[in-house]
């Protein structure tokens, strides 16, 4: 009977090519994609930042792994950890990286979800993407090291496309693979990989390197907020991917798209109680939504200074008239668009 392993797919490259690997020394392998809303594999078949969004359970990543899966040929298991990874986000042990974006926590967190995996499936050992070296905050050896112990999957973990630098791993002690086949790629350096991927007629992958939006210094600020302000949800995150966002009160955050299909995005993302602003009078120009607390009129009058502030009648006209749409309910104000140096003020 062969030796099966867990594999850890992203859909970007390094994954991909540890896998293979492992394959082509017999092994059964089962693609796992574990799915978070930050992932920013965004070419060609999807995209985590689509119309609407990410949402719970959705993303780039989960396509390319299924795209991957369907390459190879082995199966995949898709597994939800957005409630999970929400709650490391907002206090990590092993703290953030550059920006915000908690990688060894993160990965903690992968392999104990791929260590349940490996046990309900009957696999012997987890196959991870990882290069020695390549991501500062999380590979590194002694991160490695730190990340095993903690998830429980010590001896477990093989990285193929490091191996022969690293510890022999179980799957090597024990003879399942042969480590003499494995790889010594260290560094970031995407070369080794990319002639690699041509040995093996790969040509079609998403993304050679992967990532994380939250690597990303302009989303990570706004990531910050909702922590801040106690507004880490699913539904406040889906917002971010669409435009312009604006923190108006500690209660109180607008977000006024850039173009047509960031406009309709936000239509789309319309919650109960949630204010939608757009141009009356089927003018053209920005839709705004704004989420939080609207009780004082000044409040309103606010997002619908910086909402007008995008409309192409604030150009050549001292007041504009604004659509205010709640539930059923629509109503028309005329307001000063906001000028930028107050606009820039609430811009997060």
């Amino acid at each position: 009977m062969k030796i099966k392993a867990i594999s850890l797919v992203s859909g970007g490259l390094d994954s991909t090519l540890a896998t293979k690997v492992v394959l082509e020394q017999g092994v059964d392998v089962i693609a796992a994609n574990f799915v978070s809303p930050f992932c920013r594999c965004d070419k060609g078949r999807s995209h985590a930042r689509s119309a609407g969004g990410p949402k719970e359970g959705e993303g780039g990543c989960r396509h390319e792994a299924k795209f991957v899966s369907e390459q190879l040929g082995i199966p995949l298991k898709i597994v939800n950890v957005t409630k999970d990874f929400l709650e490391v986000l907002k206090s990590p042990k092993h703290g953030y990286g550059s920006h915000i974006n908690p990688c060894i926590d993160c990965r903690i967190l992968m392999l104990k979800k791929a260590r349940q995996l490996m046990d309900e499936l009957g696999a012997k050992f987890l196959i991870t993407g990882e290069v020695l070296g390549q991501r500062p905050m999380s590979q590194r050896r002694d991160a490695m090291h730190i990340i095993e112990r903690e998830a429980g999957v010590k001896g477990l973990v093989l990285r193929p496309l490091s191996a022969q630098l690293l510890e022999p791993t179980l799957a090597e002690t024990e003879g399942w693979v042969d480590r003499q086949k494995l790889l010594n790629i260290c560094g970031r350096s995407r070369k080794p990989q990319m002639k690699l991927a041509e040995d093996y007629h790969i040509k079609d992958y998403p993304c050679p390197a992967g990532g994380c939006l939250l690597t990303d210094p302009a989303f990570s600020l706004r990531i910050k907020d909702l922590i801040d302000h106690d507004e880490l949800t699913m539904e406040d995150i889906q917002l971010l991917n669409h435009g312009r966002y604006f923190r108006l009160s500690g209660k109180t955050k607008l977000v006024v798209g850039k173009n047509q299909h960031e406009n309709e995005g936000l239509e789309s993302l319309v919650a109960p109680g949630d204010y939608l602003f757009y141009p009356a009078h089927d003018d053209a120009g920005a839709s705004g939504l704004g989420r939080g607390d609207f009780s004082r009129d000044d409040m309103v009058r606010l997002a619908a200074g910086i909402t007008a502030r995008y409309f192409d009648a604030a150009r050549n006209s001292g007041e504009v008239a604004v659509s205010i749409k709640r539930g059923p309910e629509v109503q028309t104000l005329t307001v000063t668009p906001l000028p930028d140096e107050e606009t820039k003020k609430y811009l997060i």
